[in-house]
């Protein structure tokens, strides 16, 4: 219950915030020389760091191990879905979520394998950013964050509450699997976008930001629109490489 009232706190906080001047409307990407630095060091980590490390990882591990792993995560992920769905005043999806979780953390080994699907249950996904947009909390302009890449001002600020909702969250700081799981979660995150490299075109940073935005829309309107990207996606198979 300590935790549920200091998330109201936070969210009044951000309601706060994010209703203020700061979004008024000033173009999509107003803080693009800012935005572009902060790209520019993301690549260098992500050229250095973050695709090596994932290179090794989808060579080193089967796909059926990388399976369970995306299954694990995505596992983890139906708790802040199904909260989300519940402060959207969406019952059915929120049912929907924790019975995939229940299922899947059961009869599923933890998550391993994602049972809840083979018995037609079907995964989607929620996050607080989601949630603010459809309480009519504007994106504001959009921000490149350190190391966590693109985003946009409503979606920076739903952070902290995503974070809380994540079971991962309540592993003791000082625990080690703390840090192994985050690893783990990233590195299969950026694993999976492997394939997707070869999709952009033109000036890499226009394109990520464009594609980010226009997903975002996707997302907040539970696929309810066209997405002129989907050409470019409907070629390229994510699952193929798990």
């Amino acid at each position: 219950m300590h935790h549920i009232n200091k998330l109201l706190s936070v969210v009044a906080i951000f309601l706060v915030l994010l209703s203020s001047s700061v979004m008024a409307e000033e173009g999509v990407d107003p803080w693009q020389n800012w935005n572009r630095k902060v790209y520019s060091f993301n690549e260098g980590l992500d050229d250095y760091v973050a695709r090596p490390v994932a290179k090794v990882y989808k060579a080193v591990l089967p796909k059926i191990v990388r399976r369970g792993v995306g299954n694990f995560f995505s596992n983890l992920g139906e708790v802040p879905t199904a909260i989300n769905d519940l402060l959207q005043a969406k019952p059915g999806p929120a049912f929907q979520s924790a019975s995939r979780f229940v299922v899947n953390s059961t009869v599923g080994l933890w998550g391993l394998i994602d049972i809840a699907s083979m018995v037609g249950i079907e995964e989607h996904s929620e996050d607080f950013g989601q949630t603010l947009a459809v309480w009519g909390v504007e994106s504001g302009p959009y921000v490149v964050l350190p190391i966590l890449g693109p985003s946009n001002l409503r979606d920076a600020f739903s952070l902290y509450p995503d974070n809380r909702l994540d079971p991962m969250s309540y592993l003791p700081l000082s625990d080690p699997e703390y840090y192994g799981l985050t690893v783990l979660k990233y590195t299969h995150i950026r694993h999976k976008l492997l394939n997707s490299e070869s999709i952009v075109q033109g000036d890499k940073y226009t394109f990520i930001r464009d594609a980010y935005l226009q997903n975002r829309i996707y997302e907040i309107n539970d696929g309810q629109i066209e997405d002129s990207f989907d050409d470019d996606f409907d070629d390229l198979d994510l699952d193929e490489d798990y």
